[in-house]
């Protein structure tokens, strides 16, 4: 393929099947990327966007094309083009989230160290929301911080909560408090980090990227498809790897190294979001749709007086 005609924006795989999507967030999220320096990152960004301009250096490959747009998307914001701290990056989500997530897990048992750990995953959490928000819509200092604590609130009172609860009830339920006070708190956390969109809405485009106007309903729906796409990446590690544990907890080997119960949990839970930070990704496309005729009735008015039916979806960023 001639590299004058090469899109660089376009989809390398099919985004409109969750397999496409998959390949696409495999990609992305590679944890590796998370490791190199931000002068590596700048070279990518400066060969995409000469890329962009029509103008690829000489001797430039197509692979080397796909692996500056790999390293682009991964560590620039796709509203502003901006480097993302690394910590909010989702390549950074395996190896932060392993860590955070092993020890939710292994301290479980005495209130304080709930309390720390949930703190923890929280303020991570925070971070991330804050870095992969739809930047069309900006967000005050207090708001963010009122997001940030309600969020840490909702988690603590419930994990603590759940945790006294507990008590009398089987091992096993115990261990699942975690889960329960991080699924809580994505409900929280999200809304409130990106509550400027649910307020004022968000940019909705045509399909040519042309803006159309403002959708509260359009931030409603792709707020709560990143809702459920968090929930659904935590899952099946906060689920399955209790009852593991619980397992393997009753034989002697595991007895006598408890003190490497942690780590082997931190391990385990990498090994669940290898897979499940680019398959919960890819629940539902990074470009949403919306029909018009769910749209905001005086938005609805305002694109049929300039397009009449001509245009009958709009598109929006969701955010991830």
């Amino acid at each position: 393929m001639a590299l004058s005609s090469f899109d660089i924006d376009a989809p390398r795989w099919d985004q409109t099947t969750f397999v496409g999507r998959l390949k696409h967030f495999f990609n992305i999220t590679d944890c590796r990327t998370a490791l190199l320096p931000d002068s590596r990152l700048d070279e990518a960004k400066a060969l995409v966007e000469s890329c962009r301009a029509g103008s690829i250096p000489p001797g430039t490959t197509e692979e080397q094309l796909h692996f500056a747009k790999k390293l682009y998307d991964s560590a620039f914001h796709p509203d502003t083009g901006d480097r993302m701290n690394i910590i909010g990056r989702m390549s950074f989500q395996v190896p932060g989230g392993m860590a955070i997530t092993g020890c939710m897990l292994q301290f479980y048992r005495t209130v304080p160290a709930v309390v720390f750990w949930q703190w923890v995953n929280q303020s991570f959490n925070a971070l991330v929301n804050y870095t992969n928000r739809n930047a069309a819509s900006p967000i005050t200092p207090k708001q963010i911080g009122v997001a940030y604590v309600t969020a840490t609130s909702t988690a603590l009172a419930t994990a603590v909560g759940l945790n006294l609860y507990t008590k009398r009830a089987p091992p096993l339920v115990a261990r699942w408090v975690p889960f329960a006070a991080v699924a809580a708190a994505n409900c929280v956390n999200i809304p409130m980090m990106r509550q400027q969109e649910i307020l004022n809405g968000i940019a909705v485009t045509d399909d040519n990227g042309n803006t159309l106007g403002h959708s509260k309903k359009a931030a409603v729906k792709g707020i709560a498809q990143v809702v459920i796409s968090r929930i659904t990446m935590a899952a099946p590690g906060m689920i399955i790897l209790p009852i593991i544990m619980q397992r393997l907890e009753k034989y002697k080997f595991m007895q006598r190294i408890t003190y490497l119960h942690g780590p082997i949990q931190v391990m385990m839970v990498g090994v669940f979001l290898i897979f499940m930070v680019p398959a919960a990704c890819s629940l539902f496309p990074q470009r949403c749709s919306m029909a018009v005729s769910k749209l905001e009735p005086e938005l609805q008015d305002s694109i049929r007086s300039k397009y009449g039916d001509a245009v009958q979806h709009v598109y929006f960023n969701k955010g991830l």
